[in-house]
């Protein structure tokens, strides 16, 4: 075998003081792992207990029911925060609904008395004449009057004596202008072409017509001679 060399300064063998900390380091290990494998409490003699399962500890069991606490609150705060804000959807459209039916009636009223106003304002009569001389001169008068024709009732009326004595049928067979086939004819005795040039719309188109012979000739007379008042003799 051969023949072994220590280092120069350093023993070549443990010294005793090592050899006993390496023992004591061993036993430490070896009873820190029997003292995790068993039970502190475990009787000398006594058989192992088998490994039980895991269990959550109390900390844990607050901590999870707490949460499923926490959600069940948050799902029934949202349920009544929807509740709450379908109702007032409801409300506002009750209050809308409301409102536009308390509008529609007050339309309805304001239409229907509207219409009973309307009811109650009738329309002014047409004004009626009666059917002679009289009612002749003023409808004719009237009719002047909207077109700007001068002339009186006593113009009027003396100058109708005078050609036809009130006589709307009268007819002129004997003068010039009946001789040039023309007559004169009705209550102011006027011959066709005057009647035709100076007949007043709105009139009957007929020299019998006492109102149109009357303000046809009124507006012959205002064209003439300034009015029918000015005139005292055959026109």
């Amino acid at each position: 075998m051969p023949k072994q060399y220590s280092t120069p300064g350093h023993s070549s063998a443990l010294t005793k003081a090592h050899k006993l900390s390496l023992a004591g380091v061993a036993t430490l290990g070896a009873a820190a792992l029997t003292f995790s494998l068993a039970p502190a409490d475990t009787e000398a003699g006594a058989e192992p207990a088998s490994a039980a399962p895991a269990a959550f500890s109390s900390e844990q069991l607050k901590v999870k029911t707490v949460g499923l606490s926490g959600q069940l609150a948050d799902a029934q705060a949202s349920a009544a925060k929807k509740k709450s804000a379908d109702a007032a959807a409801k409300k506002k459209a009750a209050e809308a609904a409301a409102k536009k039916k308390a509008a529609d009636a007050r339309k309805v009223k304001e239409a229907a008395s509207r219409s009973t106003q309307r009811a109650a304002v009738k329309p002014a009569a047409a004004k009626t004449y009666p059917n002679n001389l009289d009612g002749w001169i003023r409808q004719s008068l009237d009719i002047m009057k909207k077109r700007g024709i001068p002339g009186t009732y006593s113009g009027l009326h003396r100058n109708i004596i005078r050609e036809s004595s009130g006589n709307p049928n009268a007819i002129n067979n004997w003068d010039i202008n009946a001789i040039n086939g023309v007559p004169s004819i009705g209550l102011l005795q006027v011959i066709k072409p005057t009647f035709d040039a100076y007949h007043v719309a709105g009139t009957v188109k007929s020299q019998y017509n006492p109102v149109a012979n009357i303000t046809a000739a009124a507006n012959y007379a205002a064209d003439r001679y300034g009015s029918i008042d000015n005139v005292d003799s055959a026109y």
